[in-house]
């Protein structure tokens, strides 16, 4: 199935299986879950929320520190 992901400023078009996890999605794109927020048109989701085909997932790395 095809979705479009956008990570900052960069957009793909990424073509991932059926019945994938943003979970499963972040570990294909090489993020780890504990570093971004991400969201589902325009929903923040959890990470074991299943994607569906035409979704558009936004990827939002978290700034963290002392």
């Amino acid at each position: 199935m095809d979705i479009e992901v956008i990570i900052g400023e960069d957009t793909l078009e990424k073509s991932i299986p059926e019945n994938s996890s943003i979970k499963e999605l972040l570990k294909l794109l090489e993020i780890p879950t504990e570093t971004v927020v991400v969201k589902r048109n325009q929903s923040i989701v959890i990470e074991e929320e299943i994607i569906n085909d035409g979704d558009t997932i936004e990827i939002i790395k978290v700034i963290y520190g002392g």
